[in-house]
This record gives C-alpha cells, sequence and structure tokens, in this order.
C-alpha cells in the first residue's frame, strides 16, 4: 500500500569514546566492552526522498565511499523494507563531514539517521525501541546512534544506558592521515596483567558530579596502546593537544581520530590552529558535547 512520501534530511552526528574497555573475548569471537560514549555535534547529512524509478538507490558526496550495499546507510534502508512493509522506493543522499576509519562511527550515525529519516518520511510512527531493535542487525554501534546522548555501552556495545550529559566544553578533533581497519586492531589487542583499564566506573561519577575535570582525568582506551603503536601521528597529536591546553586527550574508538577536552572554545580554536599549520593531521575541527542535533 503506498503511503505519502515527503523529503526529509537527517543529521548524522559523530562520537567519541570517554572511555573504552574491553574485557574479554567472546566464544561467538565478539570483544565484551565496557564504554562510555558522547554524541558530538560534528555530522554528516543523510536526505531520504522519493524516487519514480524501482529499488534503492544512494548518492555519496564528500568521500569515496561505495554507493551499493557495501554502505551502511544501504544496508540499513534495505532490511528496513522488508521489516516495515515498505514498497516505497527511494533515493538517498549522503554529504560527508566526518571523516572515515576514524573511530568516530560516522558509519553508525549514517545507518541510524537514514533508519529515523525513512521513518519519518513515511509516517511509520515506529517507536525508538523498535527503531533500535532493528538497528542492532546492521551494527554494534548503530543502536547508541540512535539513541545519542552520553551512554554506557556494554555487551558488544549493544546494551545502552543513558547517563547524564557530560559538562559544556570544547572537544577538539584531529584526524592523521592514516587509517587503521577496526578488524586488525582488535585482532591485535592483547589483553593480560599490563593492560591498562580505565575506571568506567570513576567516568561515570564524574558525570554524574558534572565534574569536567574528573572526567578528563579518567579518559581511557585499551585500543590505543595497538592503533597508536602503527600511527605515531597519534601521540605526537595528543602530545601537542596537551601542550596547547587540553585538560587531556585520547584516541576515539579504534582510531586513528584524537580529541582533546578543552574548558574554553578559543583555547581549542588556537590548538586546532597550531596542528594544522604542523601538518600532523589531515582534518581538524573544533566541536562540543550534544544530547541529539
Amino acid at each position: 500500500m503506498k503511503r505519502y512520501f515527503r523529503k526529509v534530511s537527517m543529521s548524522a552526528p559523530a562520537k567519541i569514546n570517554l572511555a573504552l574497555d574491553v574485557l574479554g573475548k567472546r566464544e561467538d569471537g565478539y570483544h565484551e566492552v565496557r564504554m562510555i560514549m558522547q554524541t558530538i555535534n560534528l555530522s554528516d547529512i543523510v536526505t531520504v526522498e522519493y524516487k519514480d524509478t524501482p529499488g534503492i538507490s544512494l548518492i555519496v558526496r564528500g568521500a569515496d565511499l561505495p554507493a551499493d550495499s557495501g554502505n551502511l546507510v544501504y544496508k540499513a534502508a534495505e532490511p528496513m523494507k522488508r521489516k516495515f512493509g515498505i514498497e516505497e522506493v527511494m533515493l538517498i543522499t549522503l554529504k560527508k563531514e566526518i571523516p572515515i576509519a576514524a573511530g568516530l562511527a560516522g558509519g553508525s550515525s549514517d545507518a541510524a539517521a537514514a533508519m529515523k529519516a525513512i521513518s519519518i518520511a513515511l509516517d511509520l510512527r515506529i517507536t525508538t525501541e523498535e527503531l533500535m531493535a532493528a538497528a542492532a542487525q546492521i551494527g554494534a554501534d548503530v543502536p547508541y546512534c540512535i539513541m545519542q546522548g552520553t551512554a554506557l555501552a556494554e555487551g558488544i556495545g549493544e546494551k545502552l544506558t543513558p547517563l547524564r550529559q557530560m559538562p559544556e566544553c570544547a572537544v577538539l578533533i584531529a584526524k592523521p592521515q592514516e587509517s587503521i581497519s577496526t578488524e586488525f586492531v582488535y585482532k591485535n589487542l592483547r589483553l593480560d596483567e599490563s593492560t591498562m583499564h580505565p575506571d568506567v566506573d570513576r567516568m561515570i561519577a564524574g558525570i554524574n558530579a558534572g565534574d569536567l575535570k574528573a572526567i578528563a582525568g579518567e579518559l581511557g582506551n585499551v585500543l590505543e596502546s595497538v592503533t597508536a603503536a602503527h600511527c605515531p601521528s597519534i601521540d605526537r597529536i595528543k602530545n601537542q593537544m596537551m601542550e596547547n591546553g587540553a585538560l587531556n586527550s585520547l584516541m576515539s574508538g579504534s582510531g586513528t581520530a584524537v580529541f582533546g577536552l578543552f574548558e574554553d572554545k578559543l583555547e581549542a580554536r588556537r590548538a586546532a590552529g597550531n596542528i594544522r599549520s604542523q601538518g600532523i593531521a589531515e582534518a581538524v575541527f573544533v566541536a562540543k558535547p550534544c544530547r541529539s542535533i
């Protein structure tokens, strides 16, 4: 049955990991994680509209990415058509701003935005819980990207607990030229008694207290040791951020993007200019935490 179809554009915000701990490898091959995720206002834009020729068409602007089933946006649209009985055909346009292969969940956020936009465009009246359940079939980070904000993620990342919004601050993002796949990082991760695990519970306490310095003091990412060993620019960027006033700095996700937390936006902008001038990053942004955009 045909439905009214309106054009909808949706922001797909990036995320950073304030803490990322890996507890071990499960029997199914996935890793058990415990992470604090935070949305920032650096975003891609996903637009969904009706088209009068059969099938789903995807256009990607701003990045060299596949425009077929190799793209998470396409992978999100196909099962939505099946699950929710969508007969209408659609054109999806993805405008990229988030660096790819950066640990910022750009692909997952694009998929989540596509699912939201399709739901609104066709007035499907799907609950957030239904959308998140469908999103879990696309990728472990996609349900979080539906929910957004500040959250504790457990399991393989699909078990989500909303947290108090982190306090206002400036978030400086710098992505070096090097890129490393998430698969490579997890394959080369070795957990033993010498592994430095972040204290996720103390991070949550800092968030609950609204204490930015306490949050910054607990930044930690188990995966950083693997990625940084293959990408020397990560430590160089972290050092530059700290020398230029960051409360602390950390690699996000499996990398290679690095973020620094700043109390002052002007200080973050000055640090961004210094990093750009040194040519150690191909993309530099000053953003801020947000609940949803």
